[in-house]
Parts: structure tokens; sequence; C-alpha cells
């Protein structure tokens, strides 16, 4: 079988301190890594520098693997007389934790079962590390069928738990009917990738609902505030009112109060159950910013006319 020279292949000195080892190892998993490496070739050269650091890592591995390292000659494993193989009891080896495939032969006749077993970073697979991500969305968007593409950082690490350099990872993400501000969603499976044959981590989306120009939130209803002119108070009127679908007309009753609230059914926002909320137009009366002297003349003539006191409650 062909020989394996874990030290050249991660390229240090058989004197290698476990400190140098370490730093060779996630050097070439970072150039490597099938995630993140376009090179060709890179997965089977992710999958050597991941063997040869199984090997190094454990000072009871590489112990036994200097012991045979002598009888490498030309690239071919030479056994020692009376080699049967120390992996051969164990019935061969395969590493279900490793990532893109199993470890060589050369590797399982040396190992054997405690090359999954007995490592100090393969004793059992871990579960992937949870993603939490604040997710922003407009008003309009809860109400949307479509998908929302979300991007978001994944943590990776190596078959042997090392940390390596994060990658992104898009989705596109159904926004389900009623959610609100600061509610959380679990997307199962999303987040990093489990080691070692663990399950993958999961993606948690916190909803925040993106601040509207002409909305306000209360539950599933929304709130606009209506402005009017004195008169269109006092006659009455209609007035085109935005929705988040598009607009309506609101009949405006005369002597409407302002602060009064006018309801729209059916309006507002989903809920769970799939019905939409209400919108609530508030009334607000906003006076002419100036006037010449003819308009004066017409307000001190209807002042007096009218006839109205609107602090007459105070005395009482």
């Amino acid at each position: 079988m062909d020989f394996k020279d874990y030290y050249k292949i991660l390229g240090v000195e058989p004197t290698a301190d476990e400190k140098t080892i370490k730093t060779a190892y996630r050097k070439l998993a970072r150039k490597y890594h099938p995630d993140v490496s376009k090179e060709p070739g890179a997965e089977d050269k992710f999958k050597e520098a991941s063997e040869a650091y199984e090997a190094l890592s454990d000072p009871e591995k590489r112990a036994e693997y200097d012991d045979i390292r002598k009888y490498g000659q030309q690239g071919r494993f030479q056994p020692p007389p009376g080699w049967q193989g120390r992996g051969a009891a164990g019935g061969g080896f395969n590493s279900g934790g490793f990532e893109g495939g199993d470890f060589s032969d050369f590797f399982s006749s040396i190992f054997g079962n405690r090359g999954q077993q007995g490592g100090r970073t393969r004793s059992t697979g871990r579960r992937g590390q949870d993603v939490e991500m604040e997710l922003a969305i407009f008003l309009e968007e809860t109400l949307s069928t479509e998908s929302k593409q979300v991007s978001f950082k994944v943590p990776q690490h190596s078959a042997n738990g090392q940390r390596m350099a994060d990658i992104t990872k898009t989705l596109n993400v159904k926004i389900p009917a009623g959610v609100t501000d600061g509610e959380r969603i679990r997307l199962k499976g999303q987040g990093a990738p489990g080691i070692a044959g663990g399950e993958n981590g999961d993606l948690y989306l916190t909803i925040r609902l993106a601040p509207h120009p002409k909305f306000d939130v209360e539950g599933h209803d929304l709130i606009i505030t209506v402005p009017l002119a004195p008169w269109e108070a006092a006659l009455g009127a209609k007035v085109a009112v935005p929705t988040l679908t598009g607009k309506i007309n609101l009949t405006i009753r005369p002597d409407s109060q302002s602060g009064q609230r006018l309801r729209v059914k059916g309006n507002g926002l989903l809920n769970k159950q799939g019905q939409r909320g209400d919108l609530f137009a508030q009334l607000k009366i906003v006076m002419p910013k100036s006037t010449d002297d003819a308009t004066k003349a017409l307000w001190e003539k209807l002042a007096d006319k009218a006839a109205f006191d609107p602090r007459a409650h105070w005395s009482s």
C-alpha cells in the first residue's frame, strides 16, 4: 500500500512540536476546505491534511506512527517482519465523522478503529453551532407570498474541531404569516455544520419590523394619522388614505374631531390564522401655516358667528 509521510503533508519537520503541527494544519485546512477553495484537488488535499493532523496531534498515535515510519521507502509502505496490521483486529476503519470521505487504508492499517474512537477530537460527534441574526422586514413584506433572500455568516470547523474561516450562506426564507416584532423563528439544520458526524446547528431569525414612514403598529392593527384642514373637519370630505396595498377613499363626516379614530376593517397586518387586522385612521386638524389679511378677516367673521368656546367646560 502507499506510504503517507504525514510530516511532509503538513510541511513540518519530524521534530515539530504540537503548536507547529496545529498551525500548519490550520493553514492548510483554511486553504483547501471544499466550501471555500476552488483549486483543483482541494478536497483531496483537505482530506490528507486532516488525516495527517489526526495522526500527529495525538501523542499516542504520533509515537506509533514514528515507530513504523522507518518502514516507508520510496513511496511504499514496507511493513516490518511479522506485521499483520494493527487495524486488522478492528475489522477495518470507517471515519463516519470525516468530511468528504474515509481516511486511507494506510491510516486504517496503523490505527484501526482507534482512529475513530481513541482520538481526543473524534470521541463523539458534536452538534454544529446555532446561528442567531436579526432580520429586518418591511410591513409590506409581511403580506407578501414571495420568499425573502437572507445572507448570514456560518462558523466553520475542520473534521478535528479546529476553527476555520466563516463562510457566507444564502437562503430564500418564507416569512410566516402573523410575525410580530421581536418574534424568533427557527430554521432547523441551517446553522453551522456538525463536527465528526454531529447534526447541524439551527438558524434563529429574530424579526424586526422596520419603522414605516406612515404607519404605526399596534398588535396586528395599523394606525395612520390623517391630517385635515379645519373646513374638512367641519364640512366633511372624501380623503384618499394610503394602505399597505394601495389607497382607499375615506369618508370624513361633518363636525369630525381631532384625535377621532375611524376604523377601516381588514387593512392591517396578518395574524397567525391568515386574517388581517384593521387600519385605524386617526384624524388630526392642521391649521394653515400662514394667512393673508383677507383670510384672517374671514376667520374673525367665523369666530363671531360661531360664538364657540372650546374651554367652556373648564368653568364648570
